[in-house]
């Protein structure tokens, strides 16, 4: 993974995630622990993202637990992205290119890996957001007015 691509606030994200995956006593990065991992910065971009758009933080966390299941710990492995979270990653950089119109040195924030979660949709993760109702195009014109993306 190219970490000099991503923001700080992305970098803490992904490092917060890992710790979420490993409280839940998992040895790989999903997208829920993505999705932890996000909401535990109140005041990223992406958290900004979100409230603006009625989807309460608490409410996402309520969601995610009442679904994962906790399960005894096997340390000793790395903590490794799992298929579907590495592609959120892969679509979060496509964003984030698309709304920094291809710069070449475009970063990843926080903001693009929640449109990496949402775009991809499939993972628990996305039906998640889904349920509390966060679109797609909706998150995007959300991330380009805070940003001022396109002006």
């Amino acid at each position: 993974m190219a970490w000099q691509r991503f923001t700080e606030r992305a970098r803490q994200l992904v490092f917060f995630a890992q710790e979420q995956a490993t409280q839940l006593g998992e040895n790989y990065v999903s997208t829920e622990h993505l999705l932890l991992g996000l909401i535990r910065q109140r005041d990223s971009m992406a958290s900004q993202v979100l409230e603006k758009m009625g989807v309460s933080l608490a409410q996402i966390s309520v969601e995610v637990h009442r679904q994962v299941t906790c399960v005894e710990n096997q340390p000793g492995r790395d903590m490794q992205l799992t298929p579907r979270s590495k592609r959120v990653i892969d679509l979060a950089f496509d964003e984030a290119r698309q709304l920094q119109c291809n710069h070449i040195g475009a970063y990843i924030g926080t903001e693009h890996i929640l449109l990496g979660l949402v775009r991809e949709g499939e993972g628990f993760a996305g039906r998640v957001l889904k349920k509390l109702g966060v679109d797609l195009d909706v998150t995007r014109l959300q991330v380009q007015a805070l940003e001022g993306y396109g002006e």
